[in-house]
């Protein structure tokens, strides 16, 4: 309890909001001004992150916010110490002498604004929502975290963002929101913010396609199940932040299929634990949806998808119809997305690359499990499809700009672009 408040008191304390004006030029007011020489420091709280270089340009106009700016066309970023929270993050971007192109992604790789384009002089606002999340429990207990995510992004104490493409920076204003209906994720690799490329997963891109009024809050990690997100105090972390008429995404089963326990199996222990999520969830007041996990890419001798989850997609789909809860049915529509695709061609969505694709990667990848950005990006389209079909609450706040999407008519993969992001290091996703 001790150990709680003191958590508490010290996050009372931090700043929650911040107005910076990017740029070599005169300052707006209210703003506090941020030079291209700005690194960021845990002392002074925000400034350019990883060793971002950026450029900064005064036009000297007498609109002081947009006639500077910071503009690069390398990746960089900007980080801001900040507590737990969900923030509403205002940016303007453009050049009043050129075009600029942007995408935004946030922490651990979260796509939040794509493909931003301004014309010659235009100055865009974008306003999207970024949650951050720390391990710390109400009562003193702790979120039992692996020793890779004590390195990412997702889990630090500040928010960082990271500008992609041509981006021309003139504003950002961070200010924390207590209004948003969070959307929390259970799940395991399919599911998590993942840190490096060329790997990504459907959590990590769905911020994309929600307009403020809905935070993304990704517990999922790599290689759990729903034992394991039980056992590391994961459920727990989630109910003690939930608020009525939030949700609670829940996609497992690809672990959970190696327990094999005189108790485990589709519907023994994975059928209990996942109405124990529901059940709790519920008692918060919050909305539990099921989805069932994402097929991997396994083609039979029809040249077909075959299903490698046994019974657990079976077992999720018999607890919510029990449970009357919403069932986004993932496993059969990346079932039909990939057969869409083909055989060989739906390599393009997963982690396929040669040996020498990306720094220090000697041997070739073939993973048939975890998917890239283009995979990950399409999946994400499976869940709002889902969300919609549902009819879900918080489908009123999906962007107006809403790519039409339909499994059995997957995006090309060489029409579909996404700028790598720099910090990042080959490593394999610790399991499934």
């Amino acid at each position: 309890m001790f150990l709680g408040l003191i958590v508490n008191l010290s996050q009372a304390q931090e700043k929650t909001n911040y107005k910076f004006d990017f740029g070599t030029g005169k300052v707006a007011k209210g703003y506090t001004p941020v030079l291209p020489t700005d690194v960021y420091s845990k002392e002074k709280g925000y400034g350019f992150d990883f060793d971002s270089k950026v450029d900064g340009v005064d036009y000297g106009g007498k609109n002081f916010l947009t006639s500077d700016l910071v503009k690069s066309d390398k990746s960089f970023y900007f980080s801001v110490t900040v507590p737990e929270g969900n923030y509403k993050i205002t940016v303007t971007l453009g050049d009043p002498k050129g075009p600029a192109l942007s995408t935004v992604k946030a922490e651990s790789r979260r796509l939040m604004l794509e493909n931003v384009k301004t014309t010659f002089g235009q100055s865009l606002t974008k306003t999207f929502i970024v949650n951050i999340k720390d391990k710390h429990i109400t009562g003193g207990q702790l979120v039992s975290l692996k020793p890779r995510e004590l390195t990412k992004l997702d889990w630090d104490d500040k928010l960082t963002l990271e500008f992609d493409h041509q981006t021309a920076l003139q504003a950002l204003e961070i200010t924390k929101v207590e209004d948003q209906v969070t959307v929390f994720l259970a799940g395991n690799s399919t599911v998590v913010n993942q840190d490096d490329e060329p790997w990504a997963s459907w959590g990590q891109m769905i911020p994309r396609f929600f307009k403020p009024g809905v935070a993304i809050a990704n517990h999922a990690e790599s290689g759990l199940t729903l034992g394991s997100f039980l056992g590391s105090k994961r459920l727990a972390k989630v109910l003690s932040i939930m608020k009525p008429g939030d949700y609670l995404f829940i996609e497992f089963g690809h672990n959970d299929q190696k327990d094999k326990g005189p108790n485990d199996g589709a519907y023994k222990s994975y059928t209990e634990r996942l109405k124990t999520f529901i059940s709790e969830v519920r008692k918060k007041g919050g909305i539990p949806v099921v989805v069932t996990s994402t097929s991997r890419r396994s083609f039979g001798p029809d040249g077909k998808i075959a299903n490698s989850l046994g019974d657990f997609p079976d077992a999720a789909r018999k607890v919510a119809a029990e449970e009357k809860v919403a069932l986004i049915d993932l496993n059969a529509m990346t079932s039909i997305l990939f057969n869409a695709l083909g055989e060989e061609p739906s390599k393009k969505a997963f982690v396929h690359y040669p040996a020498n694709s990306y720094p220090g990667q000697d041997k070739a990848l073939a993973d048939n499990t975890h998917f890239n950005p283009y995979g990950a990006y399409e999946i994400a389209q499976c869940i709002i499809l889902g969300i919609k079909e549902q009819k879900l609450g918080i489908a009123k706040y999906l962007v107006d700009d809403l790519p039409k999407f339909d499994p059995a008519k997957p995006d090309n993969p060489a029409d579909w672009h996404w700028p790598e992001s720099p910090k990042s290091s080959i490593v394999k996703p610790d399991g499934n």
